[in-house]
């Protein structure tokens, strides 16, 4: 299978996944950490993919993507940013706003 047709497949059959460097057990650099806290926090499961295991995954998903970095977040087969849109978003509540509009359950935030 043309790892195309793998991402595509990955994206479309799974309701949240994140090609991250690392597992979401041990992220292996900062930014996919900070999208597994994030993801994590809001109790939403997730499947992560690791882009170390394989060049060619690495670089196809750049290409699917058309983004140039790692992590990358998927919502329900939409591309949603890395890790400096997903932070962003989750601060301003968006990210949240997203993943209930699609129909994922969300752990809401303890009020302090």
């Amino acid at each position: 299978m043309a790892i195309e047709q793998f991402i595509d497949n990955e994206v479309k059959s799974n309701d949240v996944v994140l090609f991250m460097k690392g597992t979401p057990q041990v992220p292996m650099c900062g930014f996919s950490g900070q999208i597994v806290q994030i993801l994590d926090y809001l109790g939403v499961s997730y499947k992560g993919l690791n882009v170390l295991d394989s060049d060619e995954l690495r670089n196809g998903i750049k290409t699917y993507s058309n983004w140039p970095t790692i992590p990358q977040l998927y919502v329900k087969g939409e591309f949603v940013g890395g890790c400096d849109i997903v932070r962003e978003m989750f601060q301003a509540g968006e990210l949240q706003n997203l993943l209930k509009e699609k129909g994922l359950p969300v752990k809401e935030a303890a009020q302090g």
